[in-house]
């Protein structure tokens, strides 16, 4: 593709999302970046959510992962409905009830200081690595089409993507966010559509109900895998995806700030269930591209990359026409943007709640300030971030940090769980000792697992053993009310 219209269609882009900054931002109070004054339509943050759940690296892995899993990944997908109907029903009341600004409020009310602490630093930790992972896979697609050919550096065009994110979210903050993020999402279902049905007809498909039938008629679409000694068990991926629905966006800030801004709670809900929808139907979209793709190669005799995640950036930038390849680009940009934007804006709101204490601690007058720096900080921690993992360069590295996530996020699911199932009172200062000790029995566990449970081999499940160790913990230095 030509480097100089790629340059032009992220200059529109962001030209786009600085118009959305500048109209969002206007005229907001010192609460708006942390709140959107609870005024956001239900319908445009579920519509907004599908591109910050799915990500840049759904966007590219998603569709390659189908050579060599099929399409076991739906059981995860099937997994996610229930997770979110828990979050409807159980969590979001709650958040509501409480009038919550940062959700990790409610450890502190529920068990103490160190427990709130505790749910705060672990979301902390978790979002700063999976979103800046998330940049950096597609920095390297963006540098290796664009950047490269103008001379410009990693870390030059790294800095200059966390900058122009900075620039249109550090005013208007989430009630910004709310609205880029529908936009984004715009943008990354026209590239999967507009990829779905180019690639049909030049294999010569003619019509929806053919495009469908030649995907699930291939081998690859097998969607259930009962071998229960197989990561991908249907039993396993079910039970992860609803666990994982569960931490990584009813425990998570970023992904939960999104739903506290809709007027009240029936919004919220309503927003949770058409959302739930929507992603699934866009996976299974995404899942059709990954056989389709395939089957283009096959037919076109190409040589499929070493990396299944190098297959649709490689097709969409060598092998497809230059309006086909257009639109991956823009897909992948709003893939990857949507969620670092709202990830910088949920994790300033958790330091500046949970930790500066801005509401009890400071002035009005000085608070804006203070959250602009915390902004700005957070702006360079994923900037840091990024460069190391392009310092690493191993791609096992990479794929630890998302299993990483399964640990990170163990504890909060121990700490909610033991909070809403139970009434007991856990010794508080305990708690960080726990969770920091739940994760490492986990690990040890799973590194042993086949040896120690009869060839049984963990996948995400990892994330349940792990919040089930959390909650163990935390029963044993309980005590009744």
């Amino acid at each position: 593709m030509d480097s100089n219209l790629i340059l032009l269609v992220i200059t529109s882009y962001f030209f786009l999302l600085f118009i959305i900054s500048w109209l969002t931002s206007r005229k907001v109070s010192q609460d708006t970046f942390f709140t959107g004054d609870r005024q956001s339509p239900w319908f445009l943050v579920a519509f907004g959510m599908i591109g910050a759940s799915l990500s840049g690296v759904t966007f590219i892995s998603v569709p390659g992962e189908v050579g060599s899993s099929n399409f076991y990944y739906f059981q995860v997908v099937m997994g996610y409905t229930l997770g979110y109907l828990t979050i409807a029903k159980v969590l979001l009341p709650l958040y509501y009830r409480m009038n919550l600004v940062s959700i990790y409020a409610y450890l502190e009310d529920r068990f103490g200081f160190w427990s709130y602490k505790t749910g705060a630093f672990f979301f902390i930790l978790s979002r700063t690595l999976g979103s800046s992972i998330r940049v950096f896979l597609v920095a390297g697609v963006l540098q290796l089409i664009l950047f490269d050919d103008w001379g410009i550096p990693f870390w030059g065009s790294v800095l200059i993507t966390v900058s122009l994110i900075w620039l249109y979210t550090h005013r208007g903050g989430i009630k910004t966010v709310v609205w880029t993020d529908t936009l984004q999402t715009l943008f990354m279902l026209m590239a999967v559509g507009t990829s779905i049905y180019l690639v049909g007809q030049d294999l010569g498909i003619d019509g929806a109900g053919e495009l469908l039938g030649r995907a699930f008629t291939d081998s690859r679409s097998k969607i259930f895998n009962w071998d229960w000694q197989a990561g991908t068990n249907f039993f396993k991926q079910f039970a992860s995806g609803a666990f994982i629905t569960i931490v990584m966006t009813g425990l998570d800030q970023d992904m939960m700030q999104k739903n506290l801004t809709c007027r009240n709670i029936g919004d919220a809900q309503k927003n949770m269930f058409w959302f739930t929808i929507i992603l699934v139907v866009v996976n299974l979209c995404f899942l059709v591209l990954g056989v389709l793709l395939y089957q283009y190669c096959e037919v076109n005799q190409i040589t499929l990359p070493a990396r299944t995640d190098d297959l649709y950036p490689m097709l969409a930038t060598e092998h497809f026409s230059m309006f086909a390849g257009t639109v991956f680009v823009l897909g992948i940009i709003a893939a990857a943007y949507s969620s670092a934007d709202s990830t910088l804006t949920a994790l300033t709101t958790s330091f500046c709640y949970d930790f500066l204490e801005i509401e009890k601690r400071y002035p009005q007058e000085r608070r804006s300030g203070i959250r602009k720096r915390v902004h700005l900080v957070f702006t360079g921690i994923m900037f840091l971030v990024i460069l190391a993992f392009r310092w690493i360069n191993d791609q096992s590295v990479i794929n630890a940090v998302f299993i990483i996530a399964g640990y990170t996020y163990g504890p909060l699911l121990g700490l909610y769980s033991f909070g809403l199932f139970t009434k007991r009172k856990v010794k508080d200062k305990v708690v960080p000792f726990i969770a920091l000790a739940a994760p490492i029995i986990a690990f040890i566990i799973s590194s042993n697992s086949e040896e120690w449970l009869w060839g049984y081999r963990f996948g995400f499940e990892i994330l349940i053993l792990n919040g089930a160790l959390m909650f163990l913990g935390l029963f044993i230095w309980s005590e009744k009310k």
